[in-house]
Parts: structure tokens; sequence; C-alpha cells
């Protein structure tokens, strides 16, 4: 494949660091915004052939501000969506465990079976996230791809692209705004980055 550079949205409007949001289409706080600036100013000397995003504002409008300075278009994907959090959207983790304890449960058990009350199942968000990998093949060695996306379909991207069992992507941080770099070979792929978030440190 190639050389990817992932990407999580930043801040939203709705407090995506404390609250989920999945499939809602929330928009960037202005904190988010001056982090996707941050993100273009610390990309600008990276080599970047092709953009992806999901299509949901939050990371859209970033890969947008990205992929202006490079030039280039961005190619839109559903299948890059965040999980959809069904009944779960918008609440809390203190909500959830108050009002869904059994969902609570298996979060914190890293349950492989979680299925989202009235949403997706992990085994779903698994299936879109191999959808989407079909489309890096078809890329070369020697390309840099950059992925703007939320934070469960980057996790579990990376546990794909690095062989890892499915349940290990709740071992992997991805902060907002954060870049993490794999590079991808024909039969492996090395986590050269990782949640690098040193471009968000304010500058005197």
């Amino acid at each position: 494949m190639a050389r990817l550079l992932l990407v999580r949205h930043g801040e939203t409007e709705l407090n995506s660091s404390l609250r989920y949001w999945g499939r809602s289409d929330v928009a960037l706080s202005t904190t988010g915004l001056r982090q996707a600036a941050r993100l273009r100013d610390r990309l600008k000397v990276e080599r970047i052939d092709f953009v992806y995003s999901s299509d949901l504002k939050r990371a859209l409008v970033i890969a947008q501000i990205i992929a202006s300075s490079h030039n280039l278009e961005v190619i839109t994907c559903p299948e890059l969506r965040e999980i959809d959090f069904g009944r779960l959207e918008g609440l809390t983790f203190d909500d959830v465990d108050h009002i869904y304890p059994e969902v609570a449960r298996m979060w914190m058990e890293q349950a492989p079976n979680l299925v989202y009350p009235g949403g997706e199942s992990l085994a779903e968000l698994d299936k879109r996230v191999h959808q989407f990998r079909s489309r890096l093949e078809r890329h070369n060695d020697e390309e840099a791809i950059l992925v703007v996306a939320h934070s469960g379909v980057l996790r579990t991207l990376a546990c794909q692209l690095l062989g890892m069992e499915p349940q290990h992507r709740w071992q992997i941080r991805l902060d907002l705004a954060s870049l993490t770099i794999i590079d991808t070979y024909r039969r492996d792929a090395i986590l050269t980055l990782l949640n690098d978030v040193s471009h968000l440190t304010e500058r005197s």
C-alpha cells in the first residue's frame, strides 16, 4: 500500500471529548478549527498524494483545510463514519452507566460482541473499515495518503493494518486532532508515530 497519515478530527461544538457522538453530524468548535489550522501547518512539510475523509463535517472540514495547502481534492468515504452509537448518541459514560449498565459493563470488559442499542455492532464497524482498506490497496508503496476520521474507525483500522485482534482497539489512544503514521508494505505494516499532538502546543 503506502504511508498512511491518520488524523482524528478536532474538538466539536458538543464536547466530543466528553460525549459519545457517532453518526450525529456535529460541527467543529472554535477550538476544533484552531486545531485544524495547527494540523495544516504540521502537515505542510509532509508529502501527501491523496486525501480520504469521513463525510461527517467534523472530519471533512479538517480534511479540506489540510488538503487545501497541498492543492488536493478530498475523497469522502461513508465507510469512515464513526460507529453509530444509537440511543447512546450524545451521552457521557456516566449517563450510559446509569441508563444502560449492561452496555457499560461490556465496554469495560472490552466485549467483542458489543452492540449499541439502536445502533451498530463492533462487527459491523470492523466490516466497514475493512471495506475502506480495499481502497487503500489500490495505491502503490510510494504514495502518501491522509485519512481523516474518528477515534473508533482509526483505532480499528490500525488494528487491521498491524495484524492485531479487534479487541485491542481499546488499548490504542487517539486524542482529538492527533496524528498517527503507519507505513504499510505488501506483507506487513510498521507503526511509525502514534497519537502525536505536539502541533497543538501553544507557541510563543
